[in-house]
């Protein structure tokens, strides 16, 4: 049950058709409104002749929550200029940054033993863990002090026993540079526990996940420009937002194809009281003809 005691913004959709599920489970509408305005606007284009538009290509991908969405893609044979994905909130925003993001994985090594006859023997890795995440930043740089433009560091996963311990980090900043700055906080906690715990063994393995999408959207100003002139062609305004997360457009824009975030009418998305909006669902199913039609006078 949705209430505008838990989510006011309903207040502003009064008259709107709201799709939404028990309140016990996810809707889906992330991503499922996406698919829905990409084949209802596919399903338009290839029925209505008078849209005159270039070729396009409707690309969906799996395990984008897991970083994994593009990992197989191959750009050649997408053969495109520039992509969107329609992976937003609300309406009207056209999102032209991401976070840049890594994931660490730190591996605590213990030694177990019968714990009638440890003294002296045992180095638990559990306590070591419980020191480790201890020295990570509490008030600040972690997902529940920041907003706006702040980068965070969040673990997130923590699995194992005495003898070993893996816990899952999340590095993120819409500065590139400052993820280093992250991995160095992370690199200090495992020399501290080292020190504290004796005996355990830190080791921090840092990946690279994706990359700011502003960084290579300079590429081709126009992919930007001409969803801003889409969403005005549907009578919006645009609003060119950031998002604290990432998409496959992150990883896309970083391979080369360019490809800002649409809106598409999803909200609280990962959270039981997640909803969609029908009318903003169908804005988004505008916008997708507006951009064809543009792109279609575009000269590349």
């Amino acid at each position: 049950v949705l209430s505008t005691a838990d989510i006011p913004y309903l207040a502003e959709r009064v008259g709107d058709d709201i799709v939404t599920a028990s309140g016990l489970t996810l809707l889906g509408a992330d991503d499922k409104a996406g698919v829905a305005a990409i084949m209802t606007a596919a399903d338009l284009l290839m029925k209505d002749d008078s849209i005159k538009h270039g070729p396009i290509r409707v690309l969906f991908t799996c395990d984008e929550e897991i970083g994994r969405g593009t990992s197989k893609l191959d750009l050649k044979k997408i053969n495109a200029h520039v992509a969107y994905t329609l992976d937003g909130s609300d309406e009207a925003i056209v999102e032209c940054e991401t976070f840049s993001a890594d994931q660490a994985i730190v591996t605590i090594t213990g030694k177990n033993i019968h714990p009638g006859y440890a003294r002296g023997k045992m180095v638990n890795a559990l306590r070591a863990a419980a020191v480790f995440i201890a020295e990570l930043p509490q008030d600040h740089r972690s997902p529940e002090t920041t907003s706006d433009r702040d980068g965070f560091l969040h673990p997130y996963v923590i699995e194992g026993g005495v003898p070993e311990v893996k816990i899952k980090i999340l590095l993120r900043s819409f500065v590139t540079a400052e993820l280093d700055d992250l991995a160095a906080i992370l690199n200090a906690a495992a020399t501290k526990t080292e020190a504290v715990v004796p005996g355990c063994k830190v080791a921090v393995d840092r990946r690279t996940q994706y990359r700011n999408m502003a960084e290579y959207l300079k590429a081709e100003p126009r992919a930007q420009a001409l969803a801003e002139q889409a969403i005005r062609n549907v009578g919006l305004t645009p609003v060119v937002g950031s998002i604290r997360g990432g998409t496959d457009g992150s990883a896309l824009s970083q391979m080369g194809l360019p490809t800002p975030n649409l809106s598409v009418g999803m909200h609280n998305y990962h959270s039981p009281l997640e909803f969609a909006c029908l009318e903003q669902m169908e804005k988004a199913v505008r916008t997708l003809i507006e951009l064809a039609k543009l792109w279609g006078a575009e000269r590349l």
